[in-house]
C-alpha cells in the first residue's frame, strides 16, 4: 500500500465530503477512493468514516489520523521543495487570496509587477470574500481586512480602509443629505452583508461605537451591486472606502457623515510563518508588503 497516496486521498474524502467528490477532485475512479480507505481501515484496525445514506463524517479516531496525515503531507512536500531548490533560489508557485474587490483594485496589480521581477516564479491569485484557512487549503499568503484573531499567523500591516456611506447627487438632491447617523431612518439603504449586519450600521460617536437600524429596500450579496445601485439613486450605500475610490474620485458618488465614521479598519498581509521560509515567499512578501503601503496610505 502507498501510504503517502492514501492518506492524500483520505484528506480529499475529509475536505469534499464525500468520496465520489474526492474521486472528481482527484480525477481518480471513485472505486480507487474506496478501495484506499477501505485499505488504511484495514491496515488501522478502526473504522475511520462514518457512512450513511445522507453524509459522510470523521470517526473520532479519524478526525485524529487526518489531522496527523495534513501535517505528514506537508512536511513531505516542504521537504520536496527543498530538495527541488525552492529554498536555495526563488522559484516555483505561490498561492495567494484576498478580496474580490480589493484584489482587482491591488493586488493584481502588484502581483503582475512581481512577476516581471521574478519569471521563474508563478502565482495562483483566489479572490473571494471568504475566509480562507492558510494551512488547510495550502495558501501561502493572503490579505485579511479587519482586526486578526489571535492566531499563529504572521501579519505585516499594509495599511487601513474606512466604511463609508455614500450617495449619488440624484438621490442626495431629492432626499437630502443626512447631517447624523439617526437621520438614515428617513433615508432609503441599500445593504450588503460583508462585515457586519444588513440591519444595522456601526458609527462611531466619541469613543464609543453606536449601531443604527437602518431601513433597507435593497439587499444585495455583493459590494459591486450595491455600489451599481447607489449610482442609479437607490439609496445610500455603506461600503469599504476602496470599493468607492473610483466613485469618489470622479464625483458620482458623494460620501456622507464622515464625522460619525468607526475607526479604520487593519489590512494585513499573512502568512503562516513556517520555518525555513521558502524563498519564492520571502521575495513574494519583500515584494508586495511595500508596494502595497504606498497604494494604501494611512486613513483611506
Amino acid at each position: 500500500m502507498n501510504q503517502l497516496e492514501s492518506m492524500a486521498i483520505l484528506v480529499a474524502v475529509a475536505d469534499t465530503g464525500s468520496l465520489s467528490a474526492a474521486a472528481r477532485q482527484l480525477g481518480v475512479p471513485l472505486a480507487t477512493v474506496s478501495r484506499k480507505v477501505a485499505a488504511l481501515e484495514a491496515h488501522l484496525h478502526t473504522r475511520l468514516l462514518l457512512r450513511t445514506t445522507r453524509q459522510l463524517s470523521l470517526t473520532e479516531a479519524g478526525a485524529s489520523y487526518v489531522a496527523a496525515c495534513r501535517r505528514i503531507l506537508e512536511d513531505v512536500g516542504e521537504a520536496e521543495r527543498a530538495a527541488k531548490g525552492e529554498y536555495a533560489a526563488p522559484r516555483g508557485e505561490i498561492v495567494v487570496t484576498a478580496p474580490v474587490v480589493f484584489g482587482r483594485l491591488h493586488v493584481v496589480p502588484v502581483v503582475a509587477a512581481f512577476l516581471a521581477q521574478y519569471p521563474e516564479i508563478g502565482v495562483n491569485l483566489v479572490l473571494t470574500d471568504r475566509i480562507v484557512h492558510l494551512m488547510d487549503e495550502q495558501v501561502d499568503a493572503a490579505i485579511r481586512i479587519g482586526e486578526l484573531p489571535d492566531s499563529n499567523l504572521m501579519a505585516m500591516g499594509v495599511g487601513n480602509v474606512r466604511r463609508v456611506v455614500c450617495g449619488s447627487a440624484h438621490y442626495l438632491d431629492t432626499h437630502g443629505t443626512p447631517q447624523a447617523p439617526h437621520d438614515l431612518a428617513r433615508h432609503e439603504c441599500i445593504s450588503f452583508e460583508v462585515l457586519e449586519s444588513q440591519r444595522a450600521w456601526v458609527f462611531g460617536e466619541g469613543k464609543q461605537q453606536v449601531a443604527v437600524p437602518v431601513p433597507s429596500r435593497l439587499t444585495v450579496n455583493t459590494a459591486e451591486a450595491a455600489i451599481d445601485a447607489a449610482l442609479l439613486g437607490v439609496g445610500l450605500v455603506r461600503v469599504l472606502s476602496y470599493q468607492v475610490a473610483g466613485a469618489l474620485q470622479a464625483g458620482t458618488l458623494q460620501r456622507v457623515l464622515e464625522r460619525y465614521e468607526a475607526a479604520p479598519l487593519p489590512i494585513h498581509l499573512v502568512h503562516r510563518g513556517q520555518a525555513p521560509l521558502p524563498l519564492k515567499l520571502r521575495a513574494f512578501l519583500d515584494f508586495a508588503a511595500p508596494r502595497l503601503r504606498t497604494r494604501l496610505p494611512a486613513g483611506t
